[in-house]
């Protein structure tokens, strides 16, 4: 299979567009160079269904309180299940 050559410059994103929309990145392999990445882990979210109208009263506490919907509904359930 011959591939064709990158272009050493494109003359717009729309011309870069269409190379790499017919071209596959893992066809270049030559191309590659390792970078060095750093990360943080931040802590984990977790995804819960509730009610529609829970969460519109979610939102509406939240707002009052200053606080965003997910920072009270922590608070909520720590304090619920520290009851229990």
């Amino acid at each position: 299979m011959t591939l064709d050559e990158i272009p050493e410059e494109f003359d717009s994103y729309e011309e870069a567009a269409e190379f790499w929309d017919t071209h596959d990145t893992t066809d270049y392999p030559e191309n590659w160079s390792p970078v060095k990445v750093v990360s943080e882990f931040h802590g984990r979210r977790y995804e819960i269904e509730i009610e529609a109208g829970v969460a519109d009263a979610l939102r509406k506490q939240a707002k009052l309180k200053g606080v965003t919907p997910s920072r009270l509904a922590s608070e909520l359930l720590r304090q619920r299940l520290q009851a229990s």
